[in-house]
């Protein structure tokens, strides 16, 4: 794939830019290298210090930064907004929590050891590949950037071709706020060019947030050398609808749910399940608030749903809908491509799903929902977990006791009780199965990249 940005709205190429070569990055690996030995023995106020002064530059920019988010993969603007202001936020918790995460952690009783004294200690690693995805071309690399500067670590960026904008920019952000020269570095290159990165000896360890076949291919390199990953890949997030559950609220925050970012979120539920002793009145709810959604142009403040990302992508989505209405499925709203230009598609509700349904156990990433009716609780919970994605999950239900249930059987990394997914700094994030493994975000978050050194003195 080119690395250029191509506007999803109009389909029109805007710039492009040429593939860093292998002098180029060399350059940004020893870059990388080099900053470590600085920010290693620097100390956690110093980075804090210039932790919240990229935040104020990234904050003072919000207005032209989601601009550009908005042009390069299409999300409405308002939303963009969005990312750029949890951007600075995480950032900002960062900075107040990294050196209290990572204190030591001494032993209560060192003489059960034989020691006086006894701890562990948190260590950076050194430098860390980073290789995100074009969804949230700003947030996926701050969520990891944020705790790995924060803890000494250094950064290499490979971003999705189709967001190079996003990906310079924080190519310099850091930079700016102070943080030594190198400390972030973004390379400008193609899938084929990860490989040869990872297997740098530079190179500690590497984050990936992706498809699951790029998971796979990146966590085998990772395991051939040895190294640590942290993978956050697919999902298929169900979201449960019980009888004693409030429907105007859960068919309002359904439809968030699934259209938010144009649909495109690992996180997005995608699965509905609800119950057949409300699922009439539910599924009337969620399609009538479907059809009404705003689409259009993303960069228009009304605008509630934008384009798919990438003309592949809304193919994509138009064979899953198209071979599950072939096999029987019913259309409860949407189910097309609108005519024009752009890569938009419908907000779609499909239901009547059938097990040789491709959209049964794979990913719809667009503006469309699967929704089920199921007698019981037990097989809400059949259906919720049948597929191999385990990223998070969501139920809406007012009894405590079946509230637990869920909680203890859903097999996700989450579960969002009468709400929907999001990805909150004070909270871990990841996911089970087929949708990685590894957390980021909160105290788990800033651990991953860092040696747990054990020391003992008698």
């Amino acid at each position: 794939m080119a690395i250029a940005t191509t506007n999803p709205t109009t389909g029109l190429t805007e710039q492009t830019f040429e593939e860093h070569d292998a002098a180029q990055v060399e350059k940004g690996l020893a870059e990388a290298q080099s900053a470590f030995e600085t920010l290693r023995v620097t100390s956690y106020a110093q980075r804090a210090a210039w932790m919240r002064a990229s935040a104020d530059l990234l904050e003072a920019d919000v207005d032209a930064a989601a601009r550009m988010l908005t042009v390069e993969m299409g999300k409405p603007i308002a939303q963009s907004v969005a990312e750029v202001l949890k951007c600075v936020k995480n950032m900002r918790f960062y900075a107040e929590h990294a050196e209290g995460f990572l204190a030591d952690e001494p032993l209560d009783d060192p003489s059960s050891v034989n020691a006086s004294k006894a701890w562990a200690r948190y260590e950076p690693l050194g430098v860390v590949l980073a290789v995100m995805p074009w969804n949230y071309p700003l947030w996926q690399v701050i969520r990891f950037a944020a705790p790995a500067l924060m803890a000494g670590n250094t950064g290499v960026l490979k971003h999705a071709s189709n967001v190079p904008q996003a990906a310079l920019l924080l190519d310099t952000l850091f930079e700016r706020g102070g943080f030594p020269v190198g400390s972030f570095r973004t390379l400008l290159i193609g899938s084929r060019a990860v490989a040869a990165v990872l297997e740098d000896r530079r190179v500690k360890a590497v984050t990936l947030t992706g498809s699951e076949p790029a998971g796979r291919s990146v966590a085998a390199t990772a395991g051939a050398h040895i190294k640590k990953a942290v993978l956050e890949l697919g999902g298929s997030d169900p979201f449960i609808v019980m009888p004693s559950a409030d429907l105007e609220a859960a068919a309002t925050m359904a439809v968030k749910a699934r259209v938010a970012n144009n649909g495109q979120s690992c996180i997005a539920a995608k699965r509905f399940i609800a119950h057949t002793d409300i699922y009439d009145e539910f599924a009337a709810l969620f399609a009538a608030k479907m059809n009404a959604l705003v689409v259009g142009d993303p960069l228009d403040p009304t605008t509630e749903v934008g384009p798919v990302a990438t003309s592949s992508g809304r193919d994509e989505l138009a064979e899953l809908v198209d071979d599950a209405v072939a096999r029987g499925a019913q259309v409860l709203a949407g189910g097309s491509a609108p005519a024009g230009p752009g890569y938009f598609y419908t907000p779609t509700l499909l239901a009547g799903l059938t097990d040789d349904m491709r959209i049964v156990m794979e990913e719809a990433f667009g503006p469309v929902a699967s929704l089920y009716r199921v007698a019981d609780r037990e097989e809400a919970l059949a259906i919720a977990n049948q597929t191999t994605f385990g990223l998070s999950s969501a139920v809406w239900t007012n009894d405590a006791a079946e509230e637990d249930w869920f909680i203890r059987n859903i097999d996700a990394g989450a579960v969002f009780i009468n709400g929907m997914t999001i990805s909150y700094p004070e909270l871990p994030f990841g996911g089970i199965k087929d949708s990685g493994y590894g957390r980021e975000l909160a105290a788990a978050g800033i651990r991953e990249f860092c040696n747990l050194k054990t020391v003992w003195k008698g």
